[in-house]
This record gives structure tokens, C-alpha cells and sequence, in this order.
């Protein structure tokens, strides 16, 4: 069963496309938590989840009353008939991770009904998930934003960097970047060995930096900092846009 957690109609706020107006698609679970990231949010039956500033889209005992349940693709592609959209607006999948339904049939139904219609596809992953490329071509039209987790998640090593997985990914897509998101603690220990590690499974695919944070005065206050990190070490800063327009991750 694919859960869908929310939809929304916004511009890009991270990454290589920060800026370009998107339809995202969040889905609901993950194979991480990433409590390390601080991130809390009170439950409608009053508990307070720790983890990633999406956690309602990670947590479905808490949350599980903004999951929808997916049985068809057609219930996915009738979202974009809410919104007054572009022509081949750019379609975000985020998560959550979006990769845990890689296989699934309505899944796959549905990118292959989005490339049809001419839309642009990028997938927002932890890239630890292995995808099938051989078996679905459709993921080697489409664009992958590689969050690989770092140690401020507090994830283990092994679950969080798939060398494997990112190489096949960089490799076989139609465009991939890496994305990190960076508080200033991690920026003095040991942050530029941590992206080498990960780097060098596909060490061409370029590197942006954000600021960790899942409201306006943490994005800013981690910014600074790695700012001066990204102009010493070459990587390309990437403002969180949304966060710092909104002051909020959820459906903006």
C-alpha cells in the first residue's frame, strides 16, 4: 500500500532548482528516523515525535490520520487537476522516502503517466534504497536530489551511506545531485571527511549544502556558518527557501 501524507503546489525551496515552480507529492514512511536532526512535533494525541523536520511523513503511529492509503495511480494523477499548473510543471516526489514504493505497480504507473504528459521528475531520497533501473526505465528519466544522511542523524554508517546504491543512482539517472543538510556544531567536526566518505562513490555529481533546520531561525542560524564552509571547500550553498519564506517544512 502507498500512503500519501500531503500535496502541495509551491516553487522549489532547496537544491539545484531552488526557485522553479513545483507540484510536490510527500509520501508517508521511511527505512531512517534521523532523530539526531532535534526536529519535534506534537501529535494530535498530545506525544512529542523526535526526528527529521518531515517526521509527521515518517512516523505513522502518531500521524497516521495524514496518511492517506493509495490503491490507484488515477487517485495520484487526479491531484494535479486541483491546481491551476503550468503545462509540464516539475513534479516533486519527497518524503518521507519516496523509494520505499519504488516497485510498487501504481508507483510506477504513475511516473510513467507524468513523463508521458511531458512533466520533469525528481525524486527527494536519503539514497539508501536501491532502485531498479533495468527493470523500470522510467527512473532513468528522472531526476534524483541524493539527501545521504550524515552523522548528525545519527544514523548508523552502514544504513545511511549505500556506496553501492549511490553510485548505480548517479550513474543511471538523467541528472543527480548530492544535497546535506548542515548544522554549524557538525561544520567543526569532522564534516568535510563525512561528505568525502560519501563523495566518493560518484565523485563528479556536484554538492550542495543547506542549513539544518525546521524553522526560520534555526535555517538562519546555521547559514553563516556553513556559507564560509561552502566557499572554502568549492561546494555550492543552498538556501532553504521555503523555510525562510514560510517559516515552516509542511505543505508550503
Amino acid at each position: 500500500m502507498i500512503y500519501l501524507v500531503e500535496h502541495f503546489y509551491s516553487i522549489q525551496g532547496e537544491g539545484r532548482y531552488t526557485g522553479t515552480p513545483s507540484l510536490f507529492f510527500r509520501f508517508g514512511g521511511c527505512n531512517m528516523k534521523c532523530e539526531g536532526f532535534g526536529c519535534q512535533e506534537v501529535a494530535s494525541d498530545g506525544v512529542k515525535v523526535l526526528g527529521c523536520d518531515t517526521v509527521y511523513a515518517v512516523n505513522k503511529e502518531h500521524f497516521s490520520q495524514n496518511w492517506i492509503p493509495i490503491s490507484n495511480s488515477k487517485e495520484l494523477l487526479n491531484i494535479l487537476n486541483l491546481y491551476e499548473l503550468p503545462k509540464k510543471v516539475d513534479i516533486v516526489l519527497t518524503g518521507g522516502e519516496p523509494l520505499i514504493y519504488a516497485s510498487e505497480p501504481v508507483f510506477i504507473e504513475f511516473l510513467e503517466a507524468l513523463h508521458a504528459d511531458g512533466h520533469k521528475i525528481t525524486f527527494e531520497t536519503n539514497g539508501s534504497l536501491h532502485v531498479d533501473f533495468k527493470k523500470y526505465p522510467i527512473y532513468k528519466k528522472s531526476i534524483f536530489a541524493l539527501s545521504v544522511k550524515l552523522s548528525n542523524s545519527n544514523e548508523p554508517f552502514g544504513k545511511r551511506v549505500r556506496g553501492d546504491v549511490i553510485n548505480s543512482i548517479a550513474t543511471n539517472a538523467k541528472e543527480a545531485f548530492f544535497k546535506f543538510s548542515i548544522d554549524a556544531e557538525s561544520i567543526n567536526s569532522g564534516l568535510e571527511e563525512e561528505i568525502s566518505e560519501i563523495t566518493l562513490h560518484s565523485p563528479n555529481t556536484q554538492v550542495y549544502c543547506m542549513p539544518l533546520g525546521g524553522n526560520k531561525k534555526e535555517v538562519e542560524a546555521n547559514s553563516e556558518p556553513l556559507i564560509e564552509f561552502c566557499k572554502t571547500k568549492g561546494y555550492n550553498f543552498s538556501d532553504r527557501l521555503h523555510i525562510r519564506i514560510w517559516d515552516q517544512n509542511k505543505g508550503v
